[in-house]
């Protein structure tokens, strides 16, 4: 007797799946290879894009958007979180013999960080999936943002854990960010790719070049979008946003 999705999910629902693999092979080697958690967790961020390519041009499935959050759930909140924890612990010396206020801190904040990422995606898939704008900074660009700066070498504790809080508010916040356009998603997943096979070429030029992008979406977007025009002169330009 096959499985009951056989027949019932699509090509793109397949790497809606890889990507939550993806995330929690992340949250195992984190602990080893931190700089690979990072890769895998930017690898897990093309997969989300490309489900959404694959499902335009394939069709997708009434499943698909409980998948792409419960996936994102995997490799945007807890992977990330985790990768922040495994920072910020090894970077104060955080001995994990006795609770202690500052293991309850760093702790609450990342848990708070995972609490927050859920509450946006629910809420992502409830009320902004539809839309060209979502409020709050997309689980997929919090995660980005933190796998690049672990690429580039930015990992001083007191760094990554202010960024970790302020991320716990940004990701609820009622700020508008647009989904990208195909051509600005494009150059963003090709930067992506070069950071995962290539971060150390010529001084870290790619996790660099992600992490630049990435905070100038968030700190610009919401204000000033390149794409604007095109969006608003081409009724049937295809974009591309994520939770």
């Amino acid at each position: 007797m096959l499985p009951r999705f056989v027949g019932r999910l699509g090509v793109a629902d397949a790497v809606t799946i890889a990507n939550a693999a993806l995330g929690f092979v992340a949250v195992v080697v984190a602990a080893v290879d931190i700089e690979l958690a990072a890769r895998l967790i930017l690898l897990a961020a093309i997969a989300d894009g490309l489900d959404g390519i694959l499902a335009r041009r394939y069709g997708g499935t009434d499943a698909g958007p409980y998948l792409d959050s419960l996936a994102d759930v995997a490799s945007f909140a807890v992977a990330p979180a985790v990768l922040s924890f495994t920072v910020i612990s090894d970077g104060f010396e955080i001995a994990f013999d006795a609770i202690t206020a500052q293991l309850l801190v760093v702790t609450g904040v990342c848990a708070l960080f995972v609490a927050m990422a859920v509450t946006r995606l629910g809420m992502y898939t409830a009320y902004d999936v539809a839309g060209s704008h979502t409020e709050g900074v997309q689980t997929t660009l919090a995660a980005t943002i933190l796998g690049a700066a672990i690429l580039t070498g930015e990992t001083q504790p007191e760094l990554v854990l202010a960024i970790t809080a302020a991320f716990c508010y940004l990701m609820v916040s009622r700020i508008q960010y647009p989904d990208l356009l195909a051509r600005d998603a494009g150059i963003m997943g090709v930067v992506h790719a070069l950071a995962i096979l290539v971060p150390t070429f010529a001084g870290k030029t790619f996790p660099y070049a992600l992490l630049t992008l990435g905070l100038a979406y968030m700190t610009l977007s919401p204000w000033f979008y390149w794409g604007e025009t095109e969006r608003s002169s081409e009724t049937d330009v295809d974009v591309h946003g994520n939770a």
